[in-house]
């Protein structure tokens, strides 16, 4: 659906950004298809806010049109080591991560249906029909909520849960631009784009400076992701831990 803003013809999206590798080259994504982005990050009671201020400084160089920062408190549960006092995994090599069958502790029980629901909430207000979100089924570490089964299912489920979709107005769709791609192949897809990776951040357990620890299942993707791209990571990390 295309609206008229200021003179202009807009067609508009909401995108999930949390700050991240992922979620950033997602914003570049939709702004080079023609996409009038307005970003939304949650505040739900993660471990650091290091990623909210990350989300910040990505909307605010991105131009979006607008950026939200949604509060909502999953601590009040917990069930992970992102939103508990329980410990966050660290390991040595990346062979390490996503062992087949489990799910690791930093999975955030429900965590992307809360968001694309907030998501689809916001849609609905600004006429949107397209949400972006930067899922990845294969460099990513076993989480249920990643799968392009559960993109489907959710996209299915919010035709049929929106006015739009009743009134057979239009139909919404999830763009999940990344799902198929390696951590490689989203980092020269972003570079290309003019992505600065610099002003992301990926770890689950930064240090107090806002360091990345190298260490945790997101670090080591990430930085798997950069050595089989070619390129450095400009993101500050604790001594030592690139290596």
């Amino acid at each position: 659906m295309t609206s008229v803003i200021d003179g202009a013809t807009s067609r508009p999206a909401v995108v999930l950004l949390s700050g991240g590798l992922d979620s950033t080259t997602v914003v570049a994504i939709a702004q080079s298809e023609g996409f009038d982005v307005h970003a939304m990050t949650f505040r739900y009671g993660q471990r650091h806010g290091a990623e909210i201020e990350a989300a910040r400084r990505i909307a605010s160089r991105a131009q979006v049109r607008r950026h939200v920062v949604v509060d909502i408190d999953l601590r009040q549960w917990g069930g992970s080591a992102l939103t508990a006092d329980l410990e966050v995994p660290k390991h040595d090599d990346v062979s390490e991560v996503g062992r087949a069958g489990t799910i690791p502790i930093t999975y955030v029980p429900a965590r992307n249906t809360i968001f694309l629901s907030f998501a689809l909430a916001w849609a609905e207000v600004l006429g949107a029909t397209d949400l972006f979100v930067g899922v990845n089924a294969l460099d990513y570490s076993g989480y249920p909520d990643c799968r392009p089964e559960y993109i489907a299912a959710f996209e299915a489920m919010a035709n049929l849960a929106t006015r739009a979709g009743v009134e057979g107005a239009s139909r919404l769709r999830i763009h999940t631009p990344l799902i198929d791609l390696t951590k490689a192949q989203i980092i020269a897809r972003g570079t290309a784009l003019g992505v600065d990776y610099g002003v992301t951040t990926s770890c689950y357990d930064p240090s107090s400076a806002g360091e990345a620890c190298g260490r945790c299942d997101a670090c080591l993707l990430r930085l798997k992701g950069f050595r089989d791209a070619g390129v450095v990571d400009p993101a500050p990390y604790v001594t030592s831990a690139r290596h």
